[in-house]
This record gives C-alpha cells, sequence and structure tokens, in this order.
C-alpha cells in the first residue's frame, strides 16, 4: 500500500522504520517543522525527517495542515492510508477524508485509558499496573477513535517514562506493521468503539509537578521520580540548592520527612508514610550520578535534610 506517515519525535522512529522495511510504500513524510536545539539553539531536524531523509522519502513540515496548499499536496498523493504517531498537528477532517482506507493512530495507551498528551507518565503516576498501545482510527474528537488493536506492557517498580516509552514504541511498530499488513490482505480493519463511560485524560505534564513534597509517600514518591525520568525531572531543595533526582524506589521504616536516616550506596531519606531510597541524582552545573559516587562530591551526615 502507499502509506502517509506523520509522525514527530523519537516514539515515532520505530513504525516509521518497520514500515520502510516492509513491502509498503512510505511515500510522504509530515513531520513538525525543525526547531531551535541545544546552546547554540540551531534548527534541528526532527528524529522523523532524520530517518525519512536517510531513506530519500519526501518531507513536508507545515506549521498547519489547515493551509490549502498543504492539502492539496497531501491529496496529490493518493495514498491509501495515513499512518499517526506522536504528530503533533491537529489533523483536519479534510485530510482525514483524503486516504483510501482511512488514518490510523499509535497511541500510548490502553484506550479508553489515559486519552491525551501524557499518557505514559500518567499512567506511571497514579500506579497503574499495566499500560499499552492501541492502534486506533483517527477521528476529530481527541484520542476518541474506534480501536483496532491492542497490545499490554505490564509497569515494574523499576520502570521510567523512558524504559515505558521505549517499550510502547516497539510494541506500537509491530502492531502498526500487523494492521497495515491486515489492510491490505482484506481491505477492512475490524474497529471497536471506545467505552465513553471510562475515559480518563492524561494531562500535559507541567514542570511545576515536580517538585517533591516529602509529606507524600515513598510509593508516590518513587512513582514520581520513576514518572518525570527524563522529564521534567523530579526535584526537591537540598542545602539550598535545587537537587534532581533522577532515580529512587520505596523502602519500608519511617523517619521524619526529608531527613536523611542512611548513606550509601543510596541516600535513604523519611517521607510521610515510609522511606525514599534515592539512587541518581544531580546538582546544578554537575552530572547525574549515583548514590555513591554524589557522595564523594557532596557529602551528607545523616539528620540532613531535603526540602531546605
Amino acid at each position: 500500500m502507499k502509506i502517509i506517515y506523520a509522525g514527530t519525535p523519537e516514539f515515532a522512529v520505530p513504525a516509521l522504520a518497520a514500515l520502510i522495511q516492509s513491502s509498503h510504500e512510505v511515500s510522504l513524510v509530515l513531520t513538525q517543522p525543525d526547531r531551535p536545539a541545544g546552546r547554540g539553539m540551531k534548527l534541528k531536524p526532527s528524529p522523523v525527517k532524520s530517518l525519512a531523509l536517510e531513506h530519500g522519502i519526501p518531507v513536508l513540515q507545515p506549521e498547519t495542515l489547515k493551509d490549502q496548499a498543504v492539502q492539496a499536496r497531501i491529496a496529490a498523493e493518493n495514498a491509501d492510508a495515513l499512518v499517526v504517531a506522536a504528530y503533533g498537528l491537529i489533523i483536519p477532517t479534510a485530510v482525514l477524508d483524503m486516504p483510501r482506507h482511512g488514518c490510523f493512530n499509535i497511541h500510548a495507551s490502553l484506550l479508553p485509558r489515559w486519552r491525551g498528551a501524557a499518557p505514559i507518565q500518567r499512567a506511571l503516576l497514579t500506579g497503574d499496573k499495566e499500560t499499552g498501545v492501541t492502534i486506533m482510527e483517527v477521528v476529530p474528537a481527541l484520542d476518541a477513535g474506534a480501536m483496532i488493536l491492542r497490545g499490554v506492557l505490564p509497569i515494574s517498580e523499576r520502570d521510567t517514562a523512558q524504559s515505558l516509552h521505549d517499550g510502547l514504541a516497539k510494541i506500537g511498530a509491530d502492531l502498526m506493521l500487523q494492521a497495515m499488513n491486515q489492510l491490505q490482505r482484506e481491505g477492512r480493519l475490524e474497529a471497536e468503539p471506545q467505552d465513553e463511560a471510562l475515559v480518563t485524560y492524561a494531562e500535559k505534564l507541567q514542570k511545576s509537578e515536580a517538585a517533591i513534597d516529602w509529606h507524600e509517600s515513598a510509593e508516590e514518591l518513587s512513582r514520581q521520580v520513576r514518572a518525570f525520568n527524563p522529564f521534567p525531572v523530579a526535584q526537591s531543595a537540598l542545602k539550598g540548592e535545587t537537587c534532581r533526582i533522577w532515580m529512587a524506589h520505596a523502602l519500608p521504616g519511617t523517619a521524619s520527612a526529608g531527613t536523611i536516616v542512611a548513606v550509601g550506596d543510596g541516600i535513604t531519606v523519611g517521607c510521610g508514610s515510609g522511606l525514599l531510597n534515592i539512587e541518581e541524582l544531580q546538582m546544578p552545573g554537575g552530572k547525574r550520578l549515583k548514590a555513591r559516587d554524589f557522595l564523594a562530591g557532596h557529602p551528607l551526615a545523616l539528620g540532613d535534610k531535603f526540602g531546605e
């Protein structure tokens, strides 16, 4: 089949790679415009654009898909399907109606749970035991399309947003290729409507959510640390500076909130209930370090406090 692919970040790369390596033809890639990045703030192409150019696939980077010239360019492809993965732009109904068989999205949750911008992080923060990927039809309403395929990924006590992101991206690539192969064979895909009574929304992450409140439970703080790794990274005051906490796990025990009660391979801190054992952390201007290496350059004593 002739496919248009719309995606932007790293999450969208495995599915594009899978389609490129398949018997299908990716005739056009839609991705967001190059954005300034790095210290020099030079324009940087999206990961999806970089992969497309490596394979000689034409790339279109409009600021909006509402532009008539852009729509005419997409229509000229006469595509069989439009595949979408974390594209980041609203797709107007006029564009949704162009491909012969429709538009299909890779969404990083088990819909109808966690529609919206940050499904991976919200699943972790809330303490869900599993997450997954849903291949769905694209409709004008946010993540509301009928479901075609689903793949489940258990959430472990060591998972971060990054590890889940990588696992879900691979599952999404496998499922989307499966769906496109089935569409080619059968000319249609069975789809199940979402149960609107079960819908939850994954609001976009705010940097303000990164601040640790040591009066919360160790379990909640462990999830916060892991959900915000690699962005925006959980943080707490330490000796008057902002310390970023990259990895931590909960332990049983009792201690005053924010108070350090053990140091070694980890830095163990009291919480509202339980103890948080910090494994990786970072001070301003410094590198992300394992706790023991951190302590070599930033000595901490029992009784010292986070949050001050």
